[in-house]
């Protein structure tokens, strides 16, 4: 494509990058102001940086934008994008245009972190009781809910409508969970777009972007986006954390949303939060040209101190339950240090051999827990939770995680055991006597409903190994881990947490 001399169209947004490059900032800008314009709308980037030009149609033909014209004036290029194809632009009322200037680069954005001088210590909870039943916490969103999941996340719907929206899945799904029998009620992580991924919308000096927009800012594209082509989630509907500032949390992570369950649910309510090895993962891109923190090990101190911060708040709240969910070490132990990116619950970025990194994370999971009551923490772990398929998770027991099972200061673990995947319950037996287990006893992944007998049978067999007292009944994973692709459905979720309330009814009895 040729320059122009003049745009042949007016734009209806148009904001300055000054001399941004793609891989230092530029994106980010354009994916805050194209999330929230129509499709067929123009979006105009004001750009110095000579390198815009080749990458931008790169990036437009990768994300499904289209590229319809550019000029140059000396140093100053103008590009007019279309979001989406330029065929779908129809006559409509334009925007007011909206100016933004990027200054003298991303720096011009970055919030300054408060770190709080002291936390609130925990208040009381009510117990969690053996055999106490409850589900892992995801659950299948309401077809309107999961459009104001994507009409959130693209900043087209105001936040105190899409709260209210949020609201009102919140109810189905704790009355769905009472009906059930359960223990202990979950949210059903109805505000988040995935697990783990939401806090990058809710961080200081962080943004969700597509995981393709994170082609144009890796060193090595063409091998970034051969990896991103064997994904098995669309590249394009997955929402990647980028931060570009030191780490803060001006915004609570999940208190608000267990203030609201509480205030509505007759059941004590419990949280699951990402791990600190996982969000480490998750946000360290080692392939970005740029990035804020000079190392992994940088990071991880900012991610164990939001962790912290929100696990405090939590606990003086009342949560009887905060549950830390770090999936990604079966990747470490059954992938081994391949040197190759995986889409494992979002873990893109490259690793050590799995004994360096199993220190490191049961580092991590200490720090942030530290001093706080090991009872009232739990860690998650499964072997991915993406697809209804089995063949495509990972397999292998629990052997290679013993030692750090048993080295974290956490009082539950909650382990996917259900599934033949998993292997045999007895490697477990050597865990501290001061850890519960909360056995997974139904599989999330199938339609079929396991019955009240099947499910005593493997509480049994744990109870035969632990005792009683250290045993809880869970799912192996939650029931739609990311918005947009559940593993079961609302009806299928209800009747299998029946089936396990029934079981424990006849244990206790």
């Amino acid at each position: 494509m040729n320059p122009l001399a003049q745009h042949l169209q007016e734009s209806d947004v148009s904001f300055d990058g000054g001399d941004l490059d793609c891989g230092g900032g530029l994106l980010l800008l354009i994916r805050r102001h194209i999330d929230p314009m129509n499709e067929g709308q123009l979006l105009e980037i004001l750009s110095t940086d000579d390198s815009v030009e080749s990458d931008l149609p790169s990036w437009c033909r990768l994300t499904g934008n289209e590229m319809v014209s550019y000029t140059r004036q000396e140093k100053q290029r103008s590009y007019l994008v279309c979001k989406g194809p330029l065929s779908a632009r129809k006559a409509r009322e334009s925007t007011r245009p909206s100016v933004a200037s990027a200054g003298n680069g991303y720096k011009a954005h970055i919030v300054p972190v408060t770190i709080p001088s002291t936390l609130p210590q925990p208040s009381p909870a009510p117990p969690v009781e053996p055999l106490s039943v409850f589900g892992i916490g995801s659950w299948p969103r309401p077809r309107w809910m999961l459009s104001a999941v994507h009409e959130h996340l693209e900043g087209r719907i105001p936040e105190d409508e899409f709260q209210a929206t949020a609201d009102d899945a919140v109810q189905l799904v704790i009355q769905a969970q009472e009906r059930a029998g359960v223990d202990l009620v979950t949210d059903g992580e109805q505000r988040r777009d995935s697990y783990a991924s939401f806090v990058g919308g809710l961080l200081d000096n962080c943004q969700l972007i597509p995981l393709t927009d994170l082609t144009a800012m890796v060193d090595d594209p063409e091998k970034f986006e051969k990896e991103l082509r064997a994904l098995d989630v669309p590249a394009a509907e997955v929402r990647h954390p980028v931060n570009f500032g030191p780490l803060g949390r001006s915004k609570s992570l999940a208190l608000h949303e267990f203030e609201f369950a509480k205030s509505i649910a007759k059941t004590p309510v419990k949280v699951a939060l990402p791990g600190p090895y996982l969000l480490t993962r998750t946000m360290w891109l080692d392939c970005l040209t740029e990035r804020p923190y000079e190392t992994r090990e940088a990071l991880s101190r900012d991610v164990v101190r939001v962790l912290r911060e929100e696990l405090h708040y939590l606990l003086a709240a009342g949560c009887p339950m905060v549950q830390f969910d770090e999936p990604v070490l079966t990747e470490v132990v059954f992938t081994g240090a391949t040197g190759q990116r995986s889409f494992m619950c979002g873990a893109l970025s490259e690793k050590n051999a799995p004994e360096k990194e199993l220190e490191f994370a049961t580092q991590l999971i200490n720090d942030v827990v530290k001093g706080l009551p090991a009872d009232r923490i739990a860690l998650h772990i499964c072997r991915g939770n993406w697809t209804r398929d089995e063949s495509a998770c990972l397999a292998g027991d629990f052997r290679p995680l013993l030692g750090l099972l048993k080295d974290i200061n956490v009082g539950s673990l909650f382990l996917e055991l259900c599934t033949p995947r998993a292997g045999e319950l007895e490697v477990l037996a050597s865990l501290p006597e001061d850890k519960r287990i909360g056995v997974g006893v139904v599989n999330q992944k199938l339609d079929n409903i396991e019955t009240v007998d099947e499910i005593m049978a493997k509480a049994n067999h744990a109870i035969n190994l632990f005792g009683r007292d250290r045993v809880l009944l869970v799912t192996d994973c939650g029931f739609a881990t990311f918005a947009d692709n559940p593993v079961s459905s609302a009806k299928i979720a209800e009747a299998k947490l029946t089936a396990m309330a029934r079981a424990r009814d006849r244990l206790r009895a």
